[in-house]
């Protein structure tokens, strides 16, 4: 049967759109899942503010009646702006292995762009660094993070195929958590807060954190603009991802790095336990009881945490401030029982970042990579 593609046009096809990915992955060990009320409500445009410079378009294949793929396409006009360039984009991309499923997608998805005025096309790209990025292309037999999407390895091969080259790789790594702080994190926090007048702040209620909210949001656009593809989130979405994300996480597990002299934060580090095994258990949902297992992970104990937000202001870069990162999450994550850590996925051209686990045993364990292709008007 040929290949029939349909744009996405209803919330219930919106919601098959969203299902699909964790369908075509019944079953497979390393895939984590998405919660669909989440995938909702980024592609919903009445709720998620990147609409107010985003528009995208959602597409499904069918071959004699059923889904057999998915691929979101996107165009993000303040990256554009912010990069000097007209792309578009491709997100959410799925399909099962047959080239004529793939074929129908990413021309489908082309010819959207093109229709928009655009000459070139990136992926998979979300609509902020908060979505998902990358294609999986090295490290198929790894369990996958909350942050990340998994992907299989026949889907680089169709898009090289479709004249999709390399544009950017994120390397992603395992860490392993050393017993005590290395004496040189030590040496170097002290100066650190010494001679820039800075301290370490933790909380132990969420209203606590709250004051600081928006400044972790800031921090996070002034630290990560120079990098591949970012968009500036808006003060909507700043508040937006406030509330999505805030009342989550482990307020032990959260490190500030604070100016005492205006109480800035100039360094961040989020992280949370693995929820990788308790989402599969999920697959999709929270109802009606996985929502029990899923906060039985995050407040109990565990054998590997998740690196899920890193920062350091611009003018602290370089300069140390990193270490007081460590030197106080490494004690908290032994009094938890963490054993290893892994990153988020990080540039392969951004040697700062990857420079800070020269002290430590570690592991390259997955590579992920945006695509890019010239699209002919």
């Amino acid at each position: 049967m040929a290949v029939e593609i349909k744009e996405v046009t209803t919330l219930a096809e919106l919601r098959k759109f969203v299902k699909f990915n964790i369908e075509l992955y019944a079953g497979n060990p390393y895939h984590v899942p998405g919660l669909i009320d989440d995938e909702l409500m980024t592609l919903d445009r009445k709720r998620n503010p990147a609409f107010e410079f985003c528009e995208s378009i959602c597409f499904l294949a069918y071959r004699d009646g059923k889904i057999v793929g998915r691929i979101a396409g996107l165009i993000n006009h303040r990256a554009n702006e912010t990069w000097n360039q007209q792309y578009g984009r491709f997100s959410f991309v799925d399909f099962i292995d047959d080239e004529e499923v793939s074929k129908a997608l990413f021309d489908a998805v082309e010819n959207w762009v093109i229709s928009k005025g655009m000459n070139g096309i990136q992926g998979p790209l979300g609509f902020t660094d908060l979505d998902h990025e990358g294609l999986l292309v090295w490290g198929f037999d790894r369990v996958g993070t909350m942050a990340t999407a998994y992907s299989f390895p026949y889907y680089q091969e169709h898009l090289a195929k479709y004249g999709y080259k390399k544009d950017q790789d994120w390397h992603e790594f395992l860490i392993k958590i050393p017993k005590e702080i290395p004496e040189k994190h030590q040496r170097i926090a002290q100066i650190v807060m010494e001679k820039y007048g800075l301290t370490i702040k933790k909380f132990k209620r969420t209203k606590d954190i709250w004051p600081y909210a928006t400044k972790i949001f800031e921090l996070w656009n002034e630290a990560y603009k120079p990098l591949y593809g970012y968009s500036e989130l808006s003060p909507k979405q700043i508040k937006y991802y406030i509330n999505m994300y805030i009342p989550m996480l482990r307020l032990d597990m959260i490190t500030l790095i604070v100016r005492k002299e205006d109480d800035a934060v100039v360094g961040i580090g989020i992280t949370l336990p693995s929820l990788s095994k308790a989402l599969q258990k999920a697959k999709g949902s929270l109802l009606p009881f996985a929502w029990i297992s899923l906060l039985k992970t995050l407040y109990g104990k565990g054998k590997l945490v998740d690196l899920y937000i890193t920062g350091v202001a611009p003018e602290y870069q370089s300069k140390g401030v990193n270490a007081l990162l460590f030197y106080d999450l490494i004690p908290v994550f032994n009094k938890i029982g963490f054993e290893y850590a892994e990153s988020n996925p990080e540039l392969e051209t951004n040697i700062k970042v990857q420079s800070q686990w020269d002290y430590f045993e570690k592991e390259h364990i997955k590579t992920r990579r945006a695509f890019i292709k010239n699209l002919e008007k």
